[in-house]
């Protein structure tokens, strides 16, 4: 299985990235694979509360593995199991 950092992490099977908050809730990103591209989904999530959905994008697959990479390297979100 590659590493999530690695540019040959599959691109067709949908990819979380959270990032913990000092609340106790976390932010997240989901890449999920659609139609030849990828939706990035962009949102935050303090259990019990429903999760928001802050922004959605449609992004060609390179364009989504180079922001996945961005996202881990520079912005501290690290790969997880969905959150929901």
């Amino acid at each position: 299985m590659p590493s999530p950092l690695s540019p040959t992490a599959p691109a067709s099977s949908p990819c979380w990235l959270v990032r913990p908050r000092s609340d106790g809730g976390c932010d997240y990103v989901s890449f999920f694979p659609i139609h030849g591209a990828v939706e990035m989904r962009e949102g935050s999530h303090l259990p019990p509360q429903m999760p928001l959905l802050k922004r959605r994008r449609h992004l060609a697959a390179d364009e989504a593995d180079a922001c996945r990479r961005l996202l881990q390297l520079e912005a501290g979100f690290r790969h997880s199991d969905p959150l929901f």
